[in-house]
C-alpha cells in the first residue's frame, strides 16, 4: 500500500511539473499563435541553470555556487527568459512553419552544447549531487515527496491563477487578436512583434521553471532528460487537453502522462528486456494514435477554448 501511494505521489509530482511547462506553451501557442518547437531546449536551460546555481561545487566545471533553492528557481526563470528574448529577437517575425524549424534547431543546439560543454554542464555525465531543498527536515524520501508535491501544487495553482488573470486582461485580448488576425491587430495600432515576443519570453520562463523543479526533485541533470521526445509529449498534452484553455492544458498533461507512464510500466513488466527498445517505440506510437484520435473526434481538445463574446453584442 505504501509503495503504491509512493508511486502515485511520484507520478503527481512529475505530472504537475510538466503541467507548468504546458501552461507556458499554451500562453505561446494557445493564446498567441507562437509556434515553439524548442520546448525541450528551454526546459534544459532551466534545469542546468538550477544545477549551476544551487548544485555542489566541482573543480572540473563552472558553477556549483550552492545558492538557496529559491534563488536557483528564480535564476532558472531569468536565464530561460533571457534565452527566449535572444531567440525571439532573431526569429519572432517568422511565420509558424519557419518559426517551428528555427526553434527546433535552437533546441537541438542547446542539447549538443549540454552534451559537449563539459566545463559547464558536465557533458555526458551531467551534474550529480544536487541537494533537494529542505530534505534534512524529513524522515525519508516518502514523506519528503509529499512536501515537494505540496510545493509544486502551490506553484501550479499560483501560475494558473496568474495566467487566467492576464489572459483575461487587455494584454491577453491583444494576444488573441494577434492569433486570430495579425493584420487586423496591427491595423488597430498594436505592435504584434512586441506582444508575440512578450508571450514567448513569459512562456519560456515557465518552461525554465518546470525544468528547474524537475532537476531539483531528482537531484541530477543530464542532456538525456531533454530529448526532442519531450517537446512532442508537451505538445501532445496541450492539444489533447485543449489549446487556448489553461484548465485543458492541465487536464491534457494528466491524461497523457498517465497513459505514458502506464504503458511504460506494462512494457517493463510484460516484455523481456531484449524487447524494451521496441516497446518504447510502441509507446511513442500509441501516444501519436491518441493525438490523432483526439484531433478527429474532438479537434478542440478535451476542454476546448471557450468562445469569447462581447458583452455589447446584440442579436
Amino acid at each position: 500500500m505504501t509503495g503504491q501511494l509512493g508511486y502515485q505521489v511520484f507520478f503527481a509530482i512529475n505530472a504537475l511539473i510538466l503541467a507548468i511547462a504546458v501552461l507556458g506553451l499554451n500562453l505561446q501557442w494557445g493564446h498567441t499563435g507562437v509556434f515553439n518547437a524548442g520546448v525541450a531546449g528551454f526546459l534544459a536551460i532551466g534545469g542546468y541553470s538550477l544545477a549551476i546555481l544551487s548544485g555542489p561545487p566541482d573543480a572540473a566545471r563552472f558553477g556549483g555556487f550552492e545558492l538557496p533553492f529559491v534563488v536557483g528557481l528564480l535564476g532558472a526563470m531569468a536565464v530561460s527568459a533571457l534565452a527566449a528574448l535572444m531567440v525571439g529577437l532573431a526569429t519572432i517575425r517568422l511565420r509558424e512553419d519557419y518559426l517551428a524549424i528555427a526553434t527546433f534547431g535552437i533546441a537541438t543546439t542547446i542539447q549538443l552544447i549540454a552534451l559537449n560543454a563539459d566545463a559547464l554542464t558536465g557533458g555526458n555525465l551531467g551534474i550529480h549531487g544536487i541537494k533537494r531543498p529542505l530534505a534534512d527536515l524529513f524522515d525519508g524520501p516518502f514523506t519528503y515527496n509529499f512536501f515537494y508535491l505540496a510545493v509544486v501544487t502551490v506553484l501550479l495553482v499560483a501560475i494558473y491563477v496568474a495566467l487566467e488573470t492576464i489572459v483575461r486582461s487587455p494584454w491577453g485580448r491583444v494576444l488573441r487578436a494577434i492569433r486570430e488576425d495579425e493584420v487586423a491587430a496591427v491595423s488597430l495600432g498594436k505592435n504584434a512583434t512586441r506582444f508575440r515576443l512578450e508571450a514567448l519570453v513569459l512562456g519560456s520562463a515557465l518552461m525554465g521553471l518546470s525544468g528547474a523543479l524537475y532537476v531539483g526533485f531528482i537531484g541530477y541533470v543530464s542532456a538525456a532528460d531533454f530529448q526532442p521526445i519531450v517537446t512532442f509529449q508537451i505538445w501532445t498534452m496541450l492539444i489533447v487537453g485543449g489549446s487556448g484553455n489553461n484548465r485543458g492544458a492541465i487536464l491534457g498533461t494528466l491524461v497523457v502522462w498517465a497513459l505514458w507512464t502506464t504503458t511504460g510500466r506494462l512494457i517493463v513488466e510484460l516484455l523481456p528486456s531484449r524487447l524494451h527498445a521496441q516497446g518504447a517505440a510502441v509507446q511513442t506510437i500509441l501516444i501519436g494514435l491518441v493525438l490523432v484520435t483526439v484531433l478527429m473526434l474532438r479537434p478542440r481538445g478535451l476542454i476546448g477554448e471557450q468562445p469569447t463574446v462581447s458583452r455589447h453584442t446584440t442579436a
